[in-house]
């Protein structure tokens, strides 16, 4: 094998692989260096499993719940093993589709932990590979955090929750973000209790208000029970259970379950990627760098969860990979990493990009929000959509798109118009030139965009501009 190439990535998740495959295509000899399965934390441990797992859960559900449809489904069950079976086939075939990529673009995959060496210099177990540049993308772990009782037997991150062909009796999950929610939504739709607990006065801390306190309700109703302002103390080994001690509102309680799951975050994976004497500037454990994502070792570039003050998304990592390539080739960045939409496959979905009216106002911009009602949409009656809005924040004025809010079914999908219309300084105008096929979810987008000339079409005549 050639030991010397043009780029080595070291770490073959979605900002390892797409850099190399990138790389590849425009012209470079590449090599990366992975030592677990291609695809990362998201293809194995992450963003895949668990929709797998989410899509199954509601066909389960929405079978249960068919008889409103004139559908009837009588002894509906599932097996958990075979659900679990499911998630593994998807994995193995987007992995291998991976391979077979590295393969047609004639990138090599050197197998083993990569560690960073002097003068670009890479090393894999007793081998020493030399690169003019290196790209380090390690992605990151499940943080755990340090209280007593968090090393107990059945205390699990979403690594182990992953590997369990039994599914748990009862469950109680620390945290209230996106990981915590999916997994949530899962059990609760194949029938387990479920218990959240979450330090900060509301879910999904990071997301526009309304969408938390629509989330909150929709998961009451669906069975789960939510504590918001709660603190986990401990976690106790009881008679069969763990006992899980929580502080809310000044007072010490209790909750037992079979398992609890710590879904409060993830760290960077930068444990043993940087050899002795080599040093990178850092800060909380996360590589800082310059416009072109290169770190503080000139030709050493950081991309994904590892880079300081980068949000954790499978698409941020591939978009940063896709940036650095291009940089390497001479080329203008064809992706802005600026603009990163957020998304949370809970059900109803939650997907967000650009500013909320508040951080707007905060940024000097005057603003003008409009917000359409989903349930006033025919193809969200007919798949019985709960509490689902679209809400556009414009810059008055110019109508310019500067950040849109979605809970409805398939907001995931739909996102993507408000991302390329905030990346391209388009306005509500230029956005409502697209006519919107009907029956589809999407033409709640066109209603909460005429809302902001006056009012949907199904509530009220538009004013002209």
């Amino acid at each position: 094998m050639d030991k010397k190439f043009d780029v080595i990535v070291i770490g073959a998740g979605p900002g390892g692989y797409v850099a190399a495959i990138k790389c590849a295509k425009l012209g470079m000899n590449v090599a990366v260096v992975e030592e677990d399965s291609v695809g990362g934390t998201c293809l194995n441990r992450g963003c895949i499993p668990a929709k797998a797992m989410i899509h199954s859960s509601q066909v389960y559900r929405e079978a249960k719940d068919a008889e409103e449809l004139g559908v009837f489904v009588e002894g509906a069950s599932y097996d958990y093993g075979k659900i679990v079976d499911f998630k593994q086939s998807v994995i193995d075939k987007l992995v291998g589709g991976v391979e077979q990529l590295f393969v047609a673009n004639g990138v090599t995959k050197i197998t083993g932990r990569g560690t960073l060496l002097a003068d670009k210099k890479v090393q894999v177990g007793d081998e020493i590979y030399e690169a003019e540049n290196v790209i380090l993308a390690t992605g990151s772990v499940p943080l755990i955090i340090p209280i007593p009782g968090i090393d107990l037997p059945k205390v699990i991150t979403s690594n182990e929750l992953y590997k369990l062909r039994e599914i748990p009796k009862s469950l109680v999950i620390v945290g209230g973000g996106v990981i915590s929610m999916e997994f949530a939504t899962v059990y609760a739709n194949l029938g387990i209790e479920v218990t959240v607990l979450e330090a900060l006065p509301k879910l999904l801390p990071a997301l526009d208000k309304e969408i938390s306190q629509n989330l909150k309700i929709i998961m009451k109703k669906r069975g789960v029970d939510i504590h918001t302002g709660a603190a986990v103390k401990s976690i106790e080994q009881g008679d069969g259970v763990l006992i899980c001690n929580y502080e809310e509102k000044e007072q010490m309680k209790q909750i037992e379950a079979d398992y609890v799951l710590c879904a409060v975050g993830r760290k960077a994976n930068t444990e043993g990627v940087l050899g002795e004497g080599v040093e990178a500037e850092m800060e909380r454990g996360r590589f800082v760098v310059d416009e072109h994502l290169m770190t503080s070792i000139p030709g050493v570039y950081a991309i994904g969860d590892i880079v300081k003050g980068s949000a954790q998304l499978a698409h941020l990592a591939s978009a940063h990979g896709i940036t650095v390539a291009e940089h390497l080739a001479g080329e203008e960045p064809s992706v802005d990493i600026s603009l990163v939409p957020g998304c949370v496959y809970a059900d109803p979905e939650i997907a967000c990009v650009g500013m909320t009216d508040d951080e707007a106002k905060e940024a000097g911009y005057e603003t003008k929000v409009s917000k359409f009602i989903m349930s006033a949409n025919g193809k969200s009656i007919i798949s019985r959509e709960e509490r689902g809005f679209i809400k556009i924040v414009a810059e008055e004025g110019t109508n310019r798109i500067l950040g849109c809010q979605m809970m409805c079914a398939r907001a995931t999908d739909m996102i993507g118009e408000f991302t390329t219309a905030i990346a391209n300084g388009m306005t509500a105008d230029q956005l409502l030139k697209g006519m919107r096929s009907h029956p589809t979810y999407n033409e709640g987008v066109g209603e909460a965009l005429e809302e902001l000339f006056g009012g949907a079409i199904h509530v009220a005549p538009r004013k002209k501009r």
